[in-house]
């Protein structure tokens, strides 16, 4: 099935786009139509280009076709600029079925395999992809933490800097995740003052100039919605994210997509559990689950404007 019939967009005008006028476009992960609501209704209040991230786990967890049937009832417009993105694909099959399924974009990650092998089996994804017209993103470096089943490390490694144009030439690639001290799930840092790693990031940047690059495991952990968690029954000790004034310093640096799963998972908590304290009696769920969708909005929306600077930056397209 062919992505377009679906109204997306693969991200290479967007990412242009991103990089002219210094913002990233947002890629927010969705795995439920409550998810899903949320991120669009937040892109479309704010005239936002979005990317919906669906990664594999999240894939077998609703099955092809509904994930599909739920993109088709959104009942998107190519001039919305909406991207369907497969987040951290583990193979090249996991890639092909991405696109085969109406896909406009996919990641392939081999960072934790020897360099020369990612650039084998990334140039094998892209070969495919863009005869396809989808757009293809690599990762160089590996994070640590836990988000999903396939995004899992204890380990970390920075990209290192001079690996970055020949892997770029070598494999074709439209965009590429760096690590520069972000990491996935809730607890991204041992204390409030670690800085990202801008000075690699300057480096690539410089070296890859008008290039897009992409951060991974960039949510900010809201605290407000980390307290309110512990407060009805929660257990997320020390949880900490990204401070929103270092993500919103990366996008002046070709940074043009950072990745927010997280904080839409503290979001949906947060409510579900103040709801449901709050009346101990209801049973409906349409209720409990619609103060999470209310929630996950507000926060899309807030860091649409306040991070990725992309409200109002849909591009003008006939």
């Amino acid at each position: 099935m062919k992505y377009t019939e679906f109204g997306l967009v693969n991200t290479r005008t967007m990412f242009a786009d991103a990089i002219a006028r210094k913002y990233a476009v947002p890629a927010f992960n969705f795995y439920n139509m409550e998810t899903l609501n949320a991120i669009l209704s937040a892109a479309r209040t704010t005239h936002s280009p979005v990317i919906l991230g669906v990664s594999e786990s999240a894939m077998k967890y609703m099955g092809s076709d509904m994930l599909m049937g739920l993109i088709r009832g959104a009942n998107i417009h190519h001039n919305e600029q909406i991207a369907l993105h497969l987040d951290h694909g583990g193979t090249i099959d996991a890639c092909i079925r991405a696109i085969d399924m109406g896909f406009s974009s996919v990641m392939i990650d081999a960072s934790k395999l020897p360099f020369e092998e990612n650039i084998k089996i990334t140039k094998s994804v892209v070969e495919y992809a863009h005869a396809h017209d989808v757009s293809v993103e690599a990762e160089l470096g590996t994070l640590s933490g836990i988000e999903d089943e396939n995004t899992q490390s204890a380990t970390s490694s920075y990209t290192n800097p001079d690996d970055v144009v020949k892997f770029v030439d070598a494999t074709g690639i439209d965009s590429l995740a760096i690590a520069i001290g972000t990491s996935h799930g809730a607890y991204k840092r041992k204390s409030a003052d670690e800085e990202l790693r801008f000075d690699i990031l300057q480096r690539i940047a410089d070296m890859l100039p008008k290039f897009p690059l992409v951060l991974h495991g960039a949510s900010q952990i809201p605290t407000d919605l980390v307290n309110t968690i512990n407060e009805f029954g929660g257990d997320m000790p020390n949880a900490r994210g990204i401070a929103p004034e270092q993500l919103r310093h990366a996008t002046k640096m070709n940074i043009c997509k950072i990745n927010v799963d997280s904080d839409l998972r503290l979001a949906m908590t947060a409510s579900v559990r103040k709801s449901m304290a709050a009346n101990p009696a209801n049973f409906n769920p349409r209720e409990y689950l619609g103060a999470g969708t209310k929630e996950m909005t507000t926060v899309c929306i807030d860091e649409i404007k306040n991070i990725m600077g992309s409200d109002n930056k849909l591009p003008h397209i006939s």
